[in-house]
Formats: structure tokens, sequence, C-alpha cells
């Protein structure tokens, strides 16, 4: 997309969707705001919309031509929101549909990774009720230490590190307040990376230290709780392995515009495992993707900006990347 879809949107009304139901309502708040601001800054018509259950008669009640998600968490991120724009014929910025309601599942998530030879954490899904149940231990596969956490969920909510067999039922507990699923992946011990991608190219790598504990929600959002080291302390080669990792991992699942791609590197082999990537990743001036674009070069409003222009309707006979064949034609 270059001049001609800047020249077109900037006569358009985009609505920058934010706010929702999930967990990470707050969190979209503040990326929404400063996605607005910055899209005001380059003199856009925008429309700023809390989602809630009436968001399509908001959608047409303010005649909104393109739309800029800024949503996350479920409602937001899994395809749903992507769904209805679909079928309101509104070009919308990221992934498609079928790509969202992937990444956002981290145990599908990790069945496409294995398909495609990338390395991810040995790991299990658990249903809520099998919590409680006599056989639970037995349920459990994997040796510990692990990582317990909500099988659709963001921010880290709801994830504990178990490393006593007497606090796994509890974590899965904790877990199922967030969803019926539960994933159960063997702990990584290591250095957290995460790796920026926009429009397919991948960002310098940033190294999260918390200064206690893992990088929780409170070590995320709570300033002064995680030290952030852009570019991380990696071999050349490592850092370019990563990244390879991470594109291969937003090709794999067939994601488009900006995403983030979690890895841990592993402290004695140096490998690295692939966590998570995140399809609408934080947004405000102080988040981890417009850091690493910041260093790239690139400053917030361009960034945003870069991302509005990828806002496009999706071709839903794509596949979602996952290299589908073609439907057969009927004779």
């Amino acid at each position: 997309m270059g001049r001609r879809a800047q020249t077109s949107l900037k006569h358009k009304r985009i609505g920058v969707l934010m706010g929702g139901i999930s967990h990470e309502r707050e969190i979209s708040m503040r990326t929404g705001k400063a996605v607005s601001t910055a899209l005001l800054n380059k003199n856009y018509r925008i429309s700023s919309l809390d989602v809630t259950s009436t968001v399509t008669q908001t959608l047409r009640s303010r005649k909104i031509e393109a739309a800029f998600i800024a949503l996350h968490g479920r409602g937001g991120e899994d395809g749903t929101i992507q769904g209805l724009l679909e079928i309101m014929q509104i070009p919308y910025t990221g992934s498609g549909v079928l790509a969202s309601a992937l990444a956002l599942h981290k145990g599908m998530t990790k069945h496409i990774l294995r398909c495609h030879d990338i390395p991810t954490a040995d790991f299990q899904v658990i249903r809520a009720d099998e919590i409680e149940g006599a056989q639970f231990r037995r349920t459990l596969l994997l040796p510990l230490p692990l990582v317990v956490k909500p099988v659709a969920e963001g921010s880290t909510l709801g994830t504990t590190i178990v490393k006593r067999a007497r606090n796994l039922r509890d974590a899965c507990r904790r877990a199922s307040r967030y969803d019926q699923h539960i994933l159960v992946e063997r702990f990584i011990e290591g250095i957290e990376i995460t790796a920026g991608i926009i429009n397919g190219e991948a960002l310098p790598l940033i190294e999260i230290v918390p200064r206690q504990g893992f990088y929780d929600f409170q070590s995320k959002y709570t300033p002064g709780h995680t030290d952030y080291i852009l570019p991380a302390r990696v071999r050349k080669s490592t850092a370019r392995t990563i990244q390879d990792l991470s594109l291969r991992t937003y090709h794999a699942l067939g994601c488009e515009g900006a995403a983030r791609v979690d890895l841990m590197l592993n402290h004695r082999t140096n490998k690295p495992y692939v966590l998570e990537i995140n399809t609408i990743p934080g947004m405000t001036e102080t988040s981890l993707l417009p850091m690493a674009a910041r260093y790239a070069g690139i400053d917030f409003d361009d960034l945003v900006e870069q991302i509005l222009l990828t806002a496009r309707l999706k071709e839903i006979q794509q596949g979602g990347g996952l290299n589908t064949a073609a439907a057969p034609q009927p004779s």
C-alpha cells in the first residue's frame, strides 16, 4: 500500500475500535486512545468506538468506512470482530478471521507450529471439568516444572509457573477462571525475547527482564517492574534465527499487518522456542512493538499509519495461511 492508499483513506471515516468485553479492556482503551491521537496527528478523519453489543449499529450510524482494530483478547483478537467487519464489508487492519482465531488459541497455535517444524515447548490441553476429578494427576502427562495458563487469554492473565506438584490443581483452577480449556506446557528456563513484525518484516529483538518473578500482568503494566533491553543481548546468528522463527510463525498462521511473537531462549542449549503470537499487540507509546519500531527508525505516528494502510477486506478463501488446497468446483 502506497501513496494511493494513503490518499484514499484520508477521505474515509476511520473507526478506531477499542475497549470491548475482554479482561484486557483497560489495556485496549490505552491502545485505542494512543492510536486515535496518532491518526489525528496524521490528519485522518477518525471516530473512536468503545465496542459493545451494539457495535453493528454504531458502525452504521457513524458511517465507518475502514476500521483500525485496537481490541485485545476475546471479542477483538479472536476473529469475531473480524468476521463482523467482513459481513459489513468494512476494510480492517491486522489478520483475518481464521488467523486471528488460531493465534489467540494457544493450543491450536502450537499444533500449527508443530506441523511447520517450528520449535515450541511440549504441551497438552485439559478441560476445566478434569481439575477436580480423582484422576487429575494422571491426566497431566508432562514433568515439572510447568507453565499453566488459559488457552485463549492474553496479558499473562491466569498464568502460573508450577514447580511443586501440590500447586498444580490450584494453578489450573486459577486458569479456569478465564477459560474452560487450560494449556499446560513445559517450563523453559531462559531469556524471554519478543520479536515485532510489521507487514512481514522483522523488527529488532527486545529482551524482557522482570525485576521480580516472571513477566506477569503486573510486571507488564506497572512502570519500573521490568527492564527492556534493546537490542536483545544475543549473538547476531541467534538473533537472525529468532527473527526467522518469528516470521515463519507469522506466515504459518496466515497473519497480516502488525504482530508480535514471544519466545524463550533456553539457557543451556541456546535454542529458541516460540511461546505464542499476538495479532493485535499493544500500541501505546511504551508498548513493545512501538519500542522496537522506534529503535528501527519508525516513530509512533508513522507506525500507526503504516498499520492503517494495510486495512482491506480479507479474502476468506485464502485459508488463513494453512496452505489449504482449493476446493473442487462443481461440474
